[in-house]
């Protein structure tokens, strides 16, 4: 996508004047018909699709009309606390028939065995047809990631300065950030009484505060555009920066890392034979002691849920390898087909495990690396 000229700026209008249409016919405060003592239940129920969302590398549009879905219907029906994950893997499964390509939709069978939803796939479709019926089989609805990515192209094509300014190498990478944050968002009960629109945008304005000097300028052109209360908007960015702040301490931009004593066995690769121990760093999306909410998903399976089993062989890993950030990875590769930028070929992951264990099948049996993990910190 090309961020220049007035047709691509007309574009971008045009799209974002269908958007803010269709948000008005579907939109209603969607609070979910839900006991107080369940808001924790449908906070937690949404982590849990994120996790399955990391697990079968589905797309984040995938997950965000997946939540989108899943408030829309609660918003309608008073649904039982013991039917919610039934509903949530049922919002997933339509959300991901609706924006997967046909080869990356899971298999029914294997969502609800993997998945460890409790539910049978009989159950799975009947839902699905409550759901389809409740929301009278219109599923194409704009989402908050809808309005995130329109907000962030007119941003781009109305400052064209701004690429140089971004913290990240390209636009892609930047959104894929933003997209991070914007998902945790949307698994906050509290800021369900913003319409999507709301919220992408107060998302978007805490980013451009941080690197144009006329932010305000540009929100208040897109407020005029979205047609949008600027008290609300005050009130909803307030709102997402404290809950954000407490994802950023999750984060640590300046680690360090330092000396730590060596306590487990690394992976390693001897006469063919694949051997790997429960990793104690979690993935991005899962809690730190991989507990299961509904649905068990631990981190190492969920990160590499094909590795081969003990006793089978590996190949010899690239030696030429890509390292990039695995925080924004899943979701960066997902959106750099808007700008045109090449795709990885293959996953980061899975390529740096082939090479460990291309390098380690040299060793001896029964040896490790002198080397410890290097753990990060931070610095006050």
């Amino acid at each position: 996508m090309k961020f220049s000229g007035p047709l691509e700026s007309q574009r971008l209008s045009l799209l974002l004047e269908m958007a803010i249409s269709r948000e008005a016919q579907m939109w209603k405060a969607r609070v979910p018909k839900i006991q107080p003592n369940q808001v924790m239940q449908r906070d937690e129920v949404i982590q849990w699709l994120a996790k399955l969302k990391y697990q079968f590398h589905l797309y984040p549009e995938t997950l965000a009309l997946a939540i989108s879905l899943l408030d829309r219907f609660l918003a309608a029906v008073k649904a039982r606390p013991k039917y919610l994950n039934c509903i949530a893997i049922s919002c997933f499964f339509l959300a991901a028939k609706t924006i997967e390509e046909d080869e990356r939709i899971p298999v029914l069978k294997v969502l609800a065995r993997d998945s460890f939803c409790g539910c049978s796939p009989a159950e799975i479709r009947r839902m699905e047809k409550i759901i389809l019926d409740k929301l009278n089989w219109d599923l194409h609805m704009a989402t908050p990631l809808d309005f995130l990515h329109i907000f962030h192209a007119v941003a781009v094509s109305s400052r064209p300065q701004l690429p140089a300014l971004l913290p990240t190498p390209s636009p892609s990478q930047h959104v894929a950030a933003l997209t991070k944050q914007l998902l945790h968002c949307m698994a906050c009960f509290q800021l369900l009484q913003f319409k999507g629109s709301m919220l992408a945008l107060a998302i978007v304005s805490l980013e451009l505060e941080k690197l144009l000097p006329d932010w305000l300028a540009l929100i208040i052109e897109l407020l005029q555009k979205a047609q949008m209360d600027s008290s609300q908007l005050i009130h909803c960015r307030e709102l997402v920066a404290h809950h954000l702040s407490t994802l950023q301490l999750s984060l640590l931009p300046n680690s360090v890392y330092v000396y730590s004593p060596l306590q487990q066995t690394l992976v390693t690769c001897n006469r063919g034979a694949f051997h790997r121990q429960p990793s104690s760093v979690p993935g991005p999306g899962f809690s730190k002691d991989n507990g299961r909410p509904e649905a068990p998903v631990t981190g190492t399976a969920a990160l590499y849920p094909h590795l081969p089993a003990p006793g089978s062989g590996c190949k010899p890993g690239s030696a030429k390898r890509k390292v990039e950030e695995m925080e924004v990875d899943d979701f960066y590769d997902g959106i750099k087909r808007l700008y045109n930028e090449d795709l990885a070929p293959e996953a980061v992951a899975l390529e740096n495990m082939g090479s460990v264990c291309g390098a380690d099948v040299s060793r001896q049996e029964g040896s490790v690396s002198p080397c410890p993990p290097l753990q990060p910190v931070s610095v006050m």
